[in-house]
């Protein structure tokens, strides 16, 4: 009996050593690649977690990569892991932007300007949704309607404020509707609270606004107005113009003119190893057919898409050398790149100088904050909103 459990079990020893080494040699080697890697993403069931989370099953089955993405709701909750350490990726939103500026959280004398670099940057599509009876068609188009404003939800309301800027208007122009949230702004719609809120293209209760008596449209933003764009993109340059005819409200065949954004848009520190990075978007990029079915966003994680400019932050050299090899980085994404760069320079330096003075006059922290708004004001920078 035992004599018998001993040969089965080194049978079922060997088929387990067997079926090891045959699940080693299927998995590629990539130098560079760490084998173990700490993402942040969004929270939970949220498409941003949902991509992240098929991106590393993707590598795990290509490379043998074991990744654990860590979600987070908040922006200073997905920043905050890559400033202690404990992660060195981040799948950010709008905030990646901000914090290279040393703006809202980071606008702190202990923190500041933050040296992100891009890694990748998904394009994702929002949209200043509308209902139909309001016949808000174009930008200047909102004047006198009611746009929603969501306190303490920047990305959402900087995106209103430049889409007012590409019709020459502003909050003043408008009927400010405040609500306590992103989703309670989309149910004002469907309510007749509010003529216009900023959504993503493919919100669920969008499909519910298109189908009840209010109707769903959306702000279309002309791309041969090159006066209403600069005036856009002065204030969110990380917005560019793209054609799209997918999700609720608009027609299949029949693209719009709107625009796109980066979400979710991986970031690492610019003290990242070039060569750990390289490796990284060559994984991500060479696993595509591996993940490009599980999920409708998929397609735009390409290098194609996700590794060009324009992006909320300056691309890493890691990640320019891959772009470069594949031949979707050119000139003139040097010359973007280079600019945001410099541009970084310059508000590290005027952040230093503030810093120096306010120690020695001794400066309060609030005090501090108001006083580098100012100062970025003064210069025509991007300001918290």
């Amino acid at each position: 009996m035992w004599e018998k459990i001993r040969r089965v079990a080194g049978i079922t020893s060997i088929f387990f050593m067997i079926l090891g080494v045959s699940s080693l040699s299927a998995v590629e080697k990539l130098p560079n690649l760490p084998e173990m890697m700490f993402w942040v993403a969004y929270d939970v069931g949220s498409t941003g977690y949902v991509q992240s989370a098929t991106i590393s099953n993707g590598l795990m089955k290509k490379y043998g990569v074991k990744i654990r993405v860590i979600p987070s709701g908040t922006s200073i909750g997905r920043f905050m892991p890559l400033l202690t350490g404990a992660a060195t990726y981040s799948n950010m939103g709008d905030e990646s932007a901000f914090y290279i500026e040393g703006l809202y959280e980071c606008n702190r004398m202990g923190l500041g300007p933050q040296p992100l670099r891009q890694v990748l940057a998904v394009p994702f599509v929002t949209v200043m949704a509308v209902t139909k009876e309001s016949r808000i068609t174009t930008p200047d188009t909102l004047k006198g309607k009611r746009v929603a404003w969501i306190p303490g939800a920047s990305t959402l309301n900087v995106k209103a404020i430049s889409t007012l800027a590409f019709g020459n208007l502003s909050f003043k122009d408008v009927i400010k509707v405040e609500f306590p949230s992103y989703a309670a702004s989309l149910k004002g719609l469907i309510e007749g609270k509010v003529d216009a809120a900023i959504a993503g293209h493919d919100a669920p209760i969008l499909y519910e606004l298109e189908t009840s008596p209010r109707g769903l449209s959306h702000v279309v933003y002309p791309h041969k107005d090159k006066q209403g764009w600069a005036r856009m993109q002065a204030i969110t340059p990380w917005l560019a113009p793209t054609l799209w005819d997918d999700g609720p409200g608009f027609k299949k065949g029949k693209p719009d003119e709107v625009w796109s954004y980066r979400y979710p848009n991986m970031v690492t520190f610019e003290k990242t190893s070039a060569a750990e990075v390289y490796a990284l978007v060559k994984a991500i990029n060479e696993a595509y057919p591996l993940y490009k079915d599980a999920h409708k966003m998929m397609p735009y994680w390409i290098a194609g898409k996700a590794g060009v400019p324009p992006a909320n932050c300056p691309f890493h050299e890691g990640a320019i050398r891959y772009y470069k090899e594949v031949g979707v980085w050119k000139p003139e994404h040097d010359a973007w790149n280079n600019k945001l760069i410099q541009h970084m320079k310059d508000v590290k330096i005027e952040w230093a100088a503030l810093v120096a003075e306010a120690l020695v006059k001794g400066v309060k922290e609030k005090e501090f904050s108001k006083l580098w708004l100012k100062k970025r004001e003064d210069k025509g920078w991007m300001v918290e909103y």
